[in-house]
């Protein structure tokens, strides 16, 4: 067993038990801290399979910016159980039947799927490198690039002017 096998396992334990924690956590301010855990371990599976891009925008957007924003949400909103909704019996049971059709349609859709065929390339190969993205980026779409940079700074400048005091 080499060590990205060790690491995609290890990985993949900490996302389903971080996502299965994010569920059954009674604790809103916990759910999204296990949250944060399982964005970290995806992005290092982005890493595992030589994305370091995807890997770096997944933790400065997603578990940066996002998570830190729900967590002052929640933490400003004042959650207790006195004024939680009591939810209803049938209501949870309808919960549960639409996340058993949801499972049966996913394992519908994957009972044909041929998955020993593809394999993915993990640590071979330019695909996902930074150094690809912005000769692409700088090359192909230059024009395009610059009008939405041209785009953003005209949005800066409307904002300041509007928020501007008189």
């Amino acid at each position: 067993m080499s060590v990205t096998q060790i690491l995609f396992w290890f990985l993949s334990v900490i996302a389903l038990f971080g996502a299965l924690m994010v569920v059954t956590a009674k604790n809103p301010v916990y759910s999204v801290l296990w949250l944060i855990a399982t964005f970290f371990a995806i992005s290092g599976h982005y890493i595992l399979l030589n994305a370091q891009f995807l890997a770096v925008v997944n933790i400065i957007v997603y578990a940066g910016a996002i998570m830190v924003l729900f967590l002052f949400v929640i933490m400003l909103m004042n959650l207790s159980k006195e004024s939680e909704p009591q939810k209803n019996r049938w209501l949870k049971i309808a919960g549960a039947v639409a996340g058993g059709c949801l499972l049966l349609v996913l394992i519908a859709a994957l009972k044909d799927a041929d998955l020993k065929q593809s394999e993915a390339m993990v640590n071979v190969g330019n695909i996902g490198l930074i150094k690809n993205l912005g000769k692409e980026l700088f090359t192909t779409y230059v024009i395009p690039f610059e009008i939405s940079s041209v785009l953003f700074l005209s949005a800066m400048v409307g904002a300041i002017v509007i928020g501007k005091k008189d």
